[in-house]
């Protein structure tokens, strides 16, 4: 009875656990946070100093002492305490201002796809002790072609490709489940570490991460600019050891970005390839569906279609389209269980 009574205050949440970004989406309030995945540690002591956009402001800025990292790597849990620690601050604070007596809340968490099983367990049981009553687990392709309302039970295929941070996930869904799927670790995290080892192969100036992904919104494209663009860069220089300021053009971080960007289109191709022909009918009807951020590069929707022959277009708010994804699994398609996946206590939400 006093369960029943403390679910009915109880606040379900999906999380987008991102390698760049962790998005929040509370059941009835809708997305309630969208902060960076980095958390301030101070090694002397182990206390967790600052999470999300705070601690983002120290990266590269600390003493030695303190260092601020990514608890994710590549979409996967890489340090277990401190992502358990970051889950527990999003679910806390999702529950601010809400009723003080609550349930544990259930939890929808969005994954990359082909995780092992160890790298699956170890997200659930970071959930499960950040504070999560029941945690499910939603391939990202699946939960992103959720949140741009794709018809993923229908008898008909959708191509979704997830660019995110730590990696690119391409998917082919139909009838509520993975059809064919491919998970390659470049992303926006490599597109910036490229722009990083151009500075210092062209101009022999080492560049911030910060500063790298900063030029690459600025100027970055896929293809050609119609306008040509410039920008300033500003480090210190490997020879004299002083600050120094170069600036770069769109073509200079277009061919710095070039390979990384083909790997992502070879993806795509190869998924193309091995997507069965009725399925591929309805592909090049519907067309391919873009999400993430890495998404938003100019010229990125452009080029895939030049290359793959299908029409790309990038989806409604791609930033977002996972979490309201898994939002939207928690809180209207209970019934199909299948777009779940199966973890040690998996139950199907109700």
């Amino acid at each position: 009875m006093i369960k029943k009574i403390l679910e009915k205050f109880s606040l379900d949440i999906g999380i987008d656990l991102g390698t760049a970004n962790c998005l929040v989406y509370v059941k009835g309030k809708g997305i309630t946070m969208s902060e960076p995945s980095v958390v301030a540690v101070n090694n002397k002591t182990g206390q967790i100093l600052a999470i999300g956009e705070e601690a983002r402001k120290m990266v590269g800025k600390t003493p030695g002492h303190i260092v601020a990292t990514r608890p994710l790597v590549s979409g996967v849990v890489s340090d277990f305490d401190v992502t358990e620690q970051m889950l527990r601050y999003f679910i806390e604070k999702a529950y601010e201002g809400s009723f003080p007596i609550h349930a544990r809340p259930r939890v929808v968490i969005g994954i990359p796809c082909g995780v092992t099983e160890v790298e699956r367990r170890a997200v659930e049981d970071a959930g499960k002790n950040a504070g999560a009553g029941k945690v499910f687990l939603i391939e990202e392709p699946m939960a992103g072609a959720i949140g741009v309302r794709l018809p993923i039970q229908d008898a008909g295929g959708n191509f979704v490709v997830d660019v995110g941070g730590g990696t690119t996930e391409v998917a082919v869904i139909s009838l509520g489940g993975i059809v064919i799927s491919h998970s390659l670790r470049v992303a926006g995290d490599k597109l910036n570490e490229d722009i990083i080892n151009f500075a210092e192969k062209e101009y022999k100036l080492l560049i911030g991460e910060r500063t790298a992904e900063d030029v690459k919104i600025r100027i970055g494209s896929a293809c050609p600019l119609e306008e040509k663009a410039e920008s300033s860069i500003r480090g210190r220089n490997l020879v004299t050891g002083l600050p120094e300021e170069v600036n770069v053009n769109d073509a200079d971080i277009r061919k710095a970005m070039e390979k990384s960007v083909k790997e992502i289109v070879k993806t795509i191709k190869d998924t193309v390839e091995e997507t069965p022909p009725e399925l591929l009918a309805d592909i090049m009807s519907r067309g391919i569906h873009l999400l993430g951020g890495g998404s938003l590069l100019r010229g990125l929707d452009k080029l895939i279609e030049e290359e793959v022959k299908i029409k790309t277009q990038t989806g409604d708010d791609p930033l977002t389209a996972v979490v309201r994804g898994a939002g939207y699994a928690l809180e209207h398609i209970g019934g199909h269980t299948d777009i779940f996946l199966e973890t040690k206590e998996f139950e199907p939400p109700k």
